[in-house]
């Protein structure tokens, strides 16, 4: 496809958005990933939702696209998509576009990226360049004894920090056979987590309230 092609095909995507709120999923190489088709189905289920993703190479892994009901972006995308200085640059479109970032789930890689500013792909550029007065929810996911290395509490420490709301791993056998805490949060949790945000952010419309005023 060409660019031009490309730029019309991102603008169509996102101005047909049907939704009042819109939610960016953000998904990355834990196996948990296999459980995005469900999550975006349960996302959808929301009244006036709307539902972009947004995936890291190594999730690719663990999941069908096909699976998925909405538009997944990928790092291909993001470098396809800009080959002049006219062109719209992905990561910001994305985070101009979305009310909601919620990473689910967000490995120990990603993790680390996040909490030492690293962005060298695109859900980590959509990270960096998040309004922070906009909610970001994370749901970690990794094996237990990388879960239980000092260093993953700090780097969860500094996303809270950064205005991040976590919704806590959860203890139960893993894939790998180990078990322990680690697990991603059951995908009804994450749903309940989203929905309480979003009835934030449904009021801030219905009173007019600017929504970007709002700390999280």
């Amino acid at each position: 496809m060409q660019s031009d092609d490309l730029v019309t095909s991102l603008k169509t995507d996102l101005s047909k958005s049907c939704g009042t709120v819109r939610v960016l999923v953000g998904v990355t190489g834990s196996v948990a990933a296999l459980k995005l088709p469900v999550l975006v189905s349960a996302l959808l289920q929301l009244p006036g939702v709307d539902v972009r993703v947004i995936t890291t190479e190594h999730a690719k892994h663990f999941y069908n696209p096909s699976d998925v009901s909405v538009k997944i972006y990928t790092d291909k995308d993001e470098w396809e998509l800009w080959t002049d200085r006219s062109d719209p640059v992905l990561h910001i479109e994305l985070r101009r576009w979305a009310d909601l970032l919620i990473i689910a789930p967000l490995d120990a890689n990603t993790l680390g990226k996040i909490a030492s500013g690293i962005c060298d792909n695109l859900l980590t550029c959509v990270v960096r360049a998040w309004d922070t007065s906009r909610p970001l929810l994370f749901c970690p996911a990794m094996n237990t004894a990388m879960w239980m290395h000092p260093i993953t509490a700090q780097q969860v420490s500094r996303l809270k920090e950064f205005g991040y709301v976590e919704i806590p791993c959860i203890s139960k056998k893993l894939v790998c056979g180990d078990e322990g805490k680690g697990a991603m949060a059951e995908v009804s949790t994450i749903v309940s987590a989203v929905r309480q945000f979003l009835a934030q952010i449904n009021w801030l419309i219905q009173t007019n309230t600017n929504i970007f005023t709002l700390r999280w």
